[in-house]
């Protein structure tokens, strides 16, 4: 038996394998060709393009796994079933059910793997890129430097430097604190402000308190409005606010603490958390159905069709996760529930067809 499971886990293996590659080529092309409309800004060349969709690759692997698992599955057992290797199998006496546990095997270990990529490497290449492709392509990076900490986002335009301890939806920014130094690198002024907005190429400060630092002592200036006329756009700022889809699950949650205890929304993180979690649900779910559509019809559907059948149910589970995720956080529903309702549903899905043919 374990010759048998070997050959069924070999020939699997490499049918996913080589779909998850044609894949992540395939997106990793169209990545390439979306960039190049961006070549020749600022410092934006050919090579930190190249560099960029190199980058994204982790990412790619651990998206694409679910849909590689569901047709090399299909690609995979369509083979055996198109050499009669699958019916020779059944006449001997193996189950369906005991086929199926072998692909499962398979899948579990690749799975585990793509979660490690998507979990370590997929978020660091991805925050890395992201970071590099905005700053190539500003106008102002040798003046101007924007990191993300604990503490919030820190900038530095010339000799001031900015913290931002909250960014809102509407492009505001909220809990300021700006530092400006002279030449000689001395602290001249401490500037508190409650929120500010960018407009007409100023920043406009709200319920400021002011700090003048001279040699002698100190003043203390509160005002209602002021405006600080730096070259620091807001869009800089906003490159170290990372997408839900380069953290990693541990990452997002201390993201969603971050912005829960400076009063912002977490819907969109709680969502992105969620549907990670739900990961394993999904690539297990996809494995399963692989199995009706080789058994079901064991003679007269052909590879492609299968594959063309698969790569559809690929299709059509994104375009429900991506619709149910969109419709919870319209109505706020629970992101737990508009994470796990697809996978779940294409799961039971699986198991009655299963149960069908077994």
């Amino acid at each position: 038996m374990k010759i048998i499971d070997n050959y069924i886990a070999k020939t699997v293996i490499a049918s996913i394998l080589l779909v998850l590659t044609i894949l992540v080529g395939l997106f990793t092309f169209f990545g390439f060709v979306d960039e190049l409309d961006d070549i020749g800004k600022q410092h934006y060349g050919l090579w930190e393009a190249i560099q960029y969709v190199l980058l994204e690759i982790p990412r790619h692997v651990y998206e694409l796994f679910p849909v590689s698992a569901l047709i090399g599955s299909l690609w995979g057992l369509g083979t055996l079933a198109d050499n009669s290797e699958l019916t020779v199998m059944r006449a001997a006496g193996i189950s369906i059910l005991r086929i199926a546990l072998s692909v499962l095997r398979v899948g579990i270990v690749l799975l585990m793997l793509s979660m490690l990529i998507g979990e370590t490497l997929a978020p660091l290449s991805g925050q890395y890129a992201k970071s590099m492709r905005a700053t190539a392509q500003s106008e102002h990076e040798s003046q101007q430097m924007v990191f993300s900490s604990r503490y919030g986002f820190w900038a530095r335009n010339d000799h001031d430097f900015i913290n931002i301890r909250t960014i809102f939806p509407d492009g505001r920014f909220g809990i300021i604190s700006l530092y400006q130094f002279d030449e000689q690198k001395r602290l001249t002024a401490i500037t508190y402000a409650n929120t500010a907005s960018y407009q007409q190429g100023q920043w406009h400060l709200s319920q400021v308190e002011r700090t003048q630092l001279g040699r002698q002592q100190a003043t203390l200036e509160l005002l209602n409005n002021t405006t600080w006329n730096a070259v620091l756009r807001p869009e800089l700022v906003k490159i170290v606010v990372i997408p839900p889809d380069k953290l990693s699950s541990w990452g997002l949650y201390n993201y969603i603490k971050y912005l829960s205890q400076n009063g912002q929304r977490t819907a969109q993180y709680e969502l992105a958390l969620w549907t990670r979690l739900s990961y394993p649900l999904v690539s297990v779910a996809m494995l399963f159905l692989a199995l009706p559509f080789v058994f079901g019809q064991l003679r007269s559907v052909t590879i492609g069709q299968r594959i063309l059948g698969g790569s559809l149910l690929g299709i059509g589970f994104h375009m429900l996760n991506q619709t149910v995720g969109n419709i919870g956080l319209v109505y706020d529903l629970s992101p737990a529930l508009s994470a796990c309702l697809p996978p779940l549903l294409f799961l039971l899905t699986a198991i009655i067809l299963m149960r069908k043919i077994i």
